[in-house]
């Protein structure tokens, strides 16, 4: 009996003290970040003996993926907003403002209208012009901080994220050793490690995970790449640029080093590498491109109505900003000898859509170009052209459109070869002025017209419009028509005229009303780049003349078309768009929905990740509830195994004295 009595009191002390063991283990690790809870149970009594304890981790795998996949999520719209809310305040403030900018410039541009002569009026102007392109550079230059911080921050989390891989792939090795064995159970803290690795990991990207042999932990991306394989194999993450180095993209070096692009679908890539890489697809890219598209427009359309007026010199305009030339990113996989630069082709300014390009060699001398959005994804069908004397242009274009681009090419391409154009995102760091006189801005028109003074009916000639001072009865230096003044005269036939430029005689019978009257009367006067009306009713004999504007400065019929240009919708909206959309906006109403974008995306994202962050709450209790170290429940355990060891050691001790007194009986 006293045998028996032994042999159960040493059972229960050993139980007993597993059972302290477990429980001291938990309380010196509570503030152990990625502990999990053990717990000791035993077998029942065979044998008067209590059957050897098993030491497992208390530990729900649904509970800890649901963590993970959420912790994910809280992480990537966490780093977005930390990201976007620094560009919406920067974007915000007032003294960022590119619509002050430009509201400034025209503002001084109907000021230079009251005096057309003033030195200074037009000193104001060009000042205006310089400012505005600061702005433009200031903006575009807060853009490209943020773009080279994103990538410091890249290359940071991928060295993060690698780190984890290798130990993870390490820890599952350390775990597969031992797997199976005795000492299993002594490796709980692997375990642990391991789940706090993977863990980090989720933080980074979307990670899912499956049971694996021996023990082992499989991870995979949530676009569904393997990272950490069995057998200690596994993946590692590059940040490279193809085929522009500043614009890094997440690469996954598989099969023996071949890297393989991944999918970057921030739907699923989520952690702070997916916030990152969705604040620079979402916000800085399209703001950079907006900021550049919003300034080639100015420029083109200001150039272009500059050019059609008449200087304070007496000369036709010229271009008051300076347009960039950019040049095309070659694709690595490229294999002809093929370069590229591209700028804005004169005019076509209002053509020019806020995205980048993609130009594709199709033949040596055909190439396709396709616009792309800010994840590089194509926007609607590519248009071709011919490459003509190494240019491609509006003239080249077989089919589609241009988008405004005028691409210079020199060498020679293969069919294949791919190159990245990026004007817009270029464009506004680039631009400059390429006069700072004020003489130089024409707002003057370089046509006047007049009533002949013994006209005897009503009618009388407009002001006359000039479209075109390229081709014509235009000279540049100074501004003339080439054969002098126009006349039109009305004959004593309904509705004909004749009209003469001293060399070229033209009588033609008009459609009415008396509009355009150069277009109609054709023969070559409709190529002259200027034209006008006649308001009223003309009789038999009635002359009126056109000419050149000598001595003209104090006119600014020229500036007057210059300050509409404000009012005008010159910026293109998108690539594809409905027949009877309205595609154009103002300069102004342009920079309003860049501003009013970034805030609404921002605004969307703080709310989804308050969304998450409850989620991430929410599982982290669940998975606390079982896996985390509760003081009080532990105490509670403290105190019933001590009161149970002590128990057994008193049965101990009893059996003892039996024993003892059994062999003093016997002697």
């Amino acid at each position: 009996m006293s045998f028996n009595l032994l042999s159960i009191a040493s059972s229960g002390v050993r139980a007993n003290s597993e059972l302290l063991q477990t429980t001291s283990k938990n309380i010196a690790n509570v503030n152990t970040e990625g502990y999990v809870r053990e717990r000791t149970e035993h077998s029942t009594m065979i044998d008067n003996q209590v059957g050897r304890g098993e030491t497992y981790r208390l530990l729900n795998q649904f509970a800890q993926e649901q963590l993970n996949r959420d912790t994910s999520n809280k992480t990537f719209f966490e780093q977005f907003v930390v990201e976007a809310n620094r560009v919406d305040t920067l974007f915000s403030e007032e003294s960022n403002s590119l619509s002050t900018s430009v509201n400034s410039l025209f503002n001084n541009v109907q000021g230079a209208l009251n005096q057309p002569s003033s030195t200074v009026s037009r000193s104001l102007v060009m000042t205006d012009a310089e400012n505005l392109i600061n702005q433009m550079d200031r903006l575009s230059g807060i853009v490209f901080d943020q773009k080279n911080i994103v990538n410091e921050q890249l290359e940071i989390f991928t060295d993060e994220a690698n780190g984890l891989v290798q130990k993870i792939s390490t820890l599952n090795q350390d775990i597969a050793a031992v797997n199976g064995t005795n000492n299993a159970a002594d490796a709980s803290s692997t375990y642990n490690e391991r789940d706090k690795a993977i863990r980090d990991l989720s933080e980074l990207i979307d990670i899912e995970t499956l049971d694996g042999p021996n023990g082992e932990k499989l991870v995979f991306m949530g676009t569904g790449e393997a990272v950490v394989m069995q057998n200690g194999s596994f993946n590692l993450f590059s940040m490279r640029g193809d085929p522009d180095p500043n614009f890094k993209e997440l690469k996954l070096d598989v099969n023996g080093g071949k890297v393989v692009p991944l999918e970057v679908d921030t739907s699923k890539l989520k952690g702070k590498i997916g916030g990152l890489l969705a604040f620079r697809d979402d916000i800085l890219v399209p703001a950079q491109n907006q900021i550049g598209q919003m300034g080639l427009a100015i420029a083109d359309s200001f150039n272009e109505q500059n050019k059609l007026g008449m200087d304070a010199n007496g000369e036709l305009g010229g271009n008051i900003f300076n347009i960039p030339a950019v040049g095309g990113y070659a694709y690595a996989a490229n294999t002809g000898g093929s370069t590229m630069t591209a700028t804005l082709e004169p005019g076509k300014g209002s053509e020019l859509p806020a995205s980048d390009f993609i130009v594709t060699y199709t033949s040596g001398t055909t190439v396709e170009i396709q616009p792309v959005d800010n994840k590089g994804e194509p926007l609607g069908n590519p248009s071709t052209a011919n490459i003509v004397a190494g240019v491609i242009d509006s003239s080249t274009i077989t089919s589609g459109e241009s988008y405004g681009l005028q691409i210079n090419v020199s060498g020679t391409g293969n069919t294949g070869d791919q190159f990245q154009i990026k004007l817009n995102s270029e464009a506004a760091a680039s631009m400059s002025l390429t006069t700072g006189r004020g003489e130089d801005l024409a707002l003057a028109a370089p046509i006047r017209t007049a009533n002949d003074i013994n006209n005897t009916g009503s009618a009388t000639i407009t002001v006359g419009e000039v479209t075109d001072v390229t081709t014509g009865s235009f000279s540049s230096s100074p501004v003339g028509l080439t054969n002098g003044p126009i006349s039109i005269v009305k004959t004593a036939n309904l509705d004909e005229y004749t009209v003469s430029d001293g060399v070229n005689t033209s009588t033609f019978t008009i459609t009415p009303p008396a509009e355009n009257m150069l277009q109609q009367a054709g023969n070559g006067f409709e190529l002259y780049g200027f034209d006008f009306d006649l308001e009223g009713t003309t009789a038999t004999g009635d002359t009126f003349t056109l000419e050149f504007n000598e001595g003209g400065f104090d006119d600014n019929r020229n500036g007057l078309k210059l300050a509409e240009l404000q009012s005008g919708e010159l910026v293109r909206q998108n690539v594809v768009s409905g027949t009877n959309a309205d595609n154009h906006k103002t300069f102004n109403q342009a920079y309003a929905g860049l501003v009013s974008d970034i805030g609404v995306v921002t605004s969307q994202a703080k709310t989804n990740g308050e969304a998450f962050e409850a989620l991430a709450q929410q599982s982290e209790a669940w998975y606390e509830s079982l896996s985390g170290v509760n003081l009080d429940e532990e105490a509670a355990n403290l105190l019933r195994f001590q009161q149970s060891y002590a128990a057994s050691a008193q049965v101990l001790a009893t059996a003892r004295t039996i024993f003892d007194t059994l062999l003093s009986a016997a002697r």
